[in-house]
C-alpha cells in the first residue's frame, strides 16, 4: 500500500474562528494532527493542505514542508473536501508521485489515536473496500428515537414500526466521527467518496471520536485535557 496522508486545514472556519491554529492544551490545534501523521508516514507522504500563510509557519516551524498553497477557489466556506483531495492528488501526480490509498485525517478530531489510524488501515487492507472510515455509535437511532416529518408536518419513526421500547434491543446504528478516511485513489478518482458503496468500519469511543465544530465541543476538549494532565 502506497498512502498519502492529508490534512486539509483552512484559514477560515466560522464555528470556531481560526480553529486550526488556536491552542488546545497548549498546542495549536493542527499541530495534533500533524505530529501523529509523522509517526505513521515519513513527512514526504504527507500533505498538508492550507491556504494559510500562519498554518503554513506553523508547520514549517515543526518541521514539515507544505507542498503547495491551496488554491483560494479551494479555501472558502462551500469548498468541498472531495475537491481538495483531488487538488492534492493531482499535485502529487505532476511531480511524479502517485498513490493508491489516501488517508484523510481531519484537524478537527484531536483526540484520534495512531491505533485507530492503523486499525482503520488493517481493515482497508484486509478487505475489498472502496473506504474504510472510523465512526461512533450513533447518539440518535433511528429505530428508536430518530424521528422524519411527512407531508402533513407530522412526525414518524424514520426505519421500523416503533415495536423497540428499549434503546438497547433496537439495531445499532453508527455515525461517522470524521477522524479516520482510508479511502481507495483509484475509486477517489472516479467519483466522491459520498457515492461509495464498500464501506468498512472502525468503532472508535466517544472520548476520542470527539470532533471540534462549536466553542461548546472546543470547551469540552479543553476541560477533558485538563482532567487527564494534558494526555490524549
Amino acid at each position: 500500500m502506497k498512502a498519502l496522508y492529508v490534512i486539509p486545514a483552512r484559514g477560515g472556519s466560522k464555528g470556531i474562528p481560526h480553529k486550526n491554529l488556536n491552542p488546545l492544551g497548549g498546542k495549536p490545534l493542527v499541530r495534533y494532527s500533524i505530529d501523529l501523521a509523522r509517526e505513521l508516514a515519513d513527512d514526504a507522504d504527507i500533505c498538508l493542505s492550507t491556504d494559510d500563510a500562519d498554518i503554513i509557519r506553523v508547520a514549517e516551524e515543526a518541521g514539515l514542508k507544505v507542498p503547495f498553497v491551496r488554491p483560494a477557489e479551494l479555501a472558502g466556506d462551500h469548498s468541498g473536501t472531495y475537491e481538495v483531495l483531488l487538488h492534492a492528488l493531482d499535485h502529487y501526480q505532476k511531480a511524479g508521485r502517485t498513490y493508491d490509498t489516501l488517508v484523510l485525517l481531519q484537524p478537527t478530531s484531536p483526540f484520534r489515536q495512531v491505533c485507530d489510524v492503523r486499525a482503520c488501515i488493517e481493515k482497508y487492507e484486509a478487505g475489498d473496500y472502496q473506504m474504510v472510515v472510523s465512526v461512533r455509535e450513533a447518539e440518535s437511532n433511528p429505530y428508536y428515537n430518530c424521528y422524519e416529518a411527512d407531508g402533513e408536518g407530522l412526525l414518524h419513526l424514520s426505519k421500523g414500526d416503533g415495536s423497540y421500547v428499549r434503546r438497547q434491543d433496537a439495531p445499532k446504528a453508527y455515525a461517522y466521527n470524521g477522524a479516520v478516511y482510508v479511502m481507495r485513489v483509484g475509486d477517489l478518482l472516479r467519483m466522491s467518496y459520498a457515492r461509495f458503496t464498500r464501506i468498512g468500519f472502525v468503532e472508535m469511543d466517544a472520548y476520542h471520536s470527539l470532533d471540534l465544530d462549536t466553542p461548546l465541543d472546543w470547551l469540552l476538549a479543553e476541560t477533558l485535557l485538563t482532567q487527564n494532565n494534558g494526555q490524549l
